[in-house]
């Protein structure tokens, strides 16, 4: 056996500021390479390494023999947000490299240390980037035919003409087309769509969104535009329904335009296809398109690494226990393998593919279903296989820090300035909400105009109505802060957005929204007053007291409500009022406080115009 020592040029620091890491490589070579702190280096100082076009975060890390964690900071560092399945290009690794005291060298070239890569990524000095098929999800209204065309693309595959053939059980499916496949995730809609992202699995290659040909574009289109925008993948608009009488697709082009979706033929860069599901009109030339699309964009994976994925949903079966559809990303997942879901292990007992056939391995762009998992994952999940059990638990704990470390990077008006001073943030993601449209266009109109030295607004969404998990779901995936103008989260929703840290800025006035943007965009936000919602009552019953006295009978439903806590009486979703309690009653005697599960009567000091299933929520307000 041959040892080869590579020391790093930062001989005189202490030991202690060193860990030793052992490669094997496949020659059965061992190399040794002293980790330093992360340092600017010469070529000429340091030993090569050599590096494919293209490699998981997980897969350099193994490399350079850290935590994915490790790599993950590097890369905040250089101002890239990634996961642990994400592809970081060479150059991107040229750069995480040298801060640990290696030059990086296209793969092919000669050096000492070539086995490194070669011992983690198997052939890897032959680039075994191959093509994969493509991976589209279907978006849109919930009336415009999503279900219809995916019924339509399935009858279409030459490989199985019988519809019923495949299964949609597992949420994603692939068909052959002029003998390429293209791959099919199955969702309930954009929510599930940025819900995958949120989590750090952008697994779409295309977005195909369908607008109805006779209806235009609606609300959730705007949003599934949003969605996919924020994305930052490539669209196709499918115009469905164009066989009917009062199809017009010029006014649904001129929508898409003022949604800033400029189709090709306006000189944009977004393709339409005019399709009828129904009739089975343009399906084909759909499919074409995307293959077209997936040529340009040159889709590739390296199919001998050892596989990662992520997970598109999941159920605990009565009898199988946790399964699980995965989307194989790079690799090949075989039935044996040890797996990381999130935070739970296992080995795959069996996998089964989109027609419900038992399949011993799955390439890239591949969708499977596994058997084996200790817990059940969510969707979005990343999936990765490992060596044994003990380096299971290992990735658990990268992961473990590494959903910490996300936490750490969401935005607040408070942290604005500093991060954008770091260069972390060159904008701020706002998503809007409010109770009119009218509110909502005055507001977007005074934010677009808001811009400083050191940064500006970006609207990533907006629209009226509530605050709802999916805009929850967009802010975690974009780094955002959500805005409600005249209008509340609900408890839930709430919770949710403090989970995820999600900042949820709540206003009445517009010049104060616009003072604190500007504000906290060049660092002289002051610290503010912060709401903590400390209980939840519905009204079940109104009584009338005298002439003009209004008492609320009350259940408390969540936490408590207390004489001194503030109220806000919402409504269908709407804040309507925002007062404080006169009076605070169980059964006839006054009381401090009443707790979870129990009835009072409330009188609310200056608002008599309260209803049957209207939503109480006490809050108490303190200086943060």
């Amino acid at each position: 056996m041959v040892k080869k020592k590579i020391s790093s040029a930062a001989g005189s620091r202490t030991a202690n500021s060193r860990k030793r890491v052992v490669v094997k490589s496949q020659e059965a070579d061992i190399v040794e390479v002293e980790e330093v702190e992360p340092q600017t280096v010469t070529a000429t100082e340091s030993p090569s390494v050599n590096l494919p076009n293209f490699m998981t975060v997980a897969q350099l890390a193994e490399v350079l023999r850290v935590t994915s964690v490790t790599i993950v900071k590097q890369l905040m560092r250089h101002g890239i947000m990634a996961n642990v399945t994400q592809l970081l290009d060479y150059e991107t690794m040229s750069k995480v490299v040298a801060e640990f005291g290696l030059n990086a060298q296209p793969d092919g070239a000669q050096s000492e240390s070539k086995d490194i890569v070669a011992a983690v990524v198997p052939g890897s000095e032959q680039n075994n980037m191959s093509l994969r098929p493509p991976i589209v999800t279907i978006l849109g209204h919930v009336d415009h035919g999503k279900t219809s065309l995916l019924d339509a693309i399935r009858a279409t595959n030459v490989v199985d003409k019988e519809v019923g053939g495949i299964t949609q059980s597992i949420g994603a499916y692939q068909i052959e087309y002029n003998d390429q496949k293209v791959t099919f995730i199955d969702t309930p809609g954009h929510e599930a769509f940025t819900a995958m992202r949120a989590r750090g699995a952008n697994v779409t290659d295309i977005v195909v969104l369908v607008v109805a040909a006779d209806d235009g574009v609606m609300p959730q289109t705007v949003e599934a535009i949003n969605h996919a925008l924020a994305a930052k993948v490539p669209i196709v608009v499918a115009i469905n329904k164009i066989d009917k009488a009062d199809a017009d697709l010029d006014k649904v082009k001129r929508q898409l335009v003022e949604r800033d979706i400029v189709i090709e033929e306006w000189g944009g860069d977004t393709i339409v296809v005019p399709v009828s599901a129904k009739e089975g009109t343009g399906v084909t030339d759909l499919l074409e398109t995307l293959l077209l699309v997936a040529e340009v964009a040159d889709l590739r994976a390296d199919w001998e690494v050892q596989a990662a994925g992520v997970v598109v949903e999941a159920e605990l079966h009565h009898t199988k226990g946790s399964l699980a559809t995965v989307l194989v990303q790079s690799g090949t997942l075989h039935v044996g393998d040890h797996i990381v879901v999130a935070q739970s292990t296992g080995r795959i007992k069996a996998m089964t593919n989109d027609q419900g056939i038992r399949i011993n391995e799955a390439g890239p762009s591949t969708p499977v279903e596994i058997m084996g998992l200790d817990k059940t994952p969510s969707a979005g999940d990343s999936l990765e296989v490992v060596s044994n059990d003990k380096s299971a638990k290992t990735l658990v704990q990268d992961r473990i820090s590494e959903e910490s470390l996300r936490h750490e990077q969401s935005v607040s008006l408070s942290t604005l300035y500093a991060k954008i001073s770091a260069g972390k943030l060159r904008d701020l993601a706002l998503i809007i909400k409010s109770d009119t449209q009218g509110s909502l266009e005055a507001i977007c109109d005074v934010l677009a105009t808001i811009e400083t030295e050191q940064g500006q607004v970006k609207i990533i969404h907006s629209g009226s109505g509530g605050i709802t998990e999916s805009d929850v779901a967009l802010a975690v995936a974009s780094n955002a802060l959500i805005v409600g103008f005249n209008v509340r989260a609900d408890r839930q929703i709430e919770k949710i957005a403090q989970s995820e840290s999600v900042e949820v800025r709540y206003y009445r006035i517009i010049y104060e929204l616009v003072e604190d943007l500007q504000k906290a965009l060049e660092g002289l936000l002051e610290p503010t007053l912060q709401e903590t919602t400390i209980g939840n009552a519905e009204v079940r019953q109104v009584f009338t007291s005298g002439k003009r006295t209004v008492i609320a009978g009350c259940y408390v439903t969540e936490g408590k409500v207390t004489r001194a806590s503030s109220v806000r009486v919402i409504r269908d979703g709407q804040e309507i009022f925002n007062g404080t309690l006169k009076s605070l009653k169980r059964f006839k005697d006054d009381a401090r406080e009443v707790s979870t599960g129990y009835e009072c009567g409330i009188r609310i000091d200056g608002f008599d115009e309260v209803q049957e299933s209207d939503t109480l929520s006490f809050f108490i307000v303190e200086a943060k």
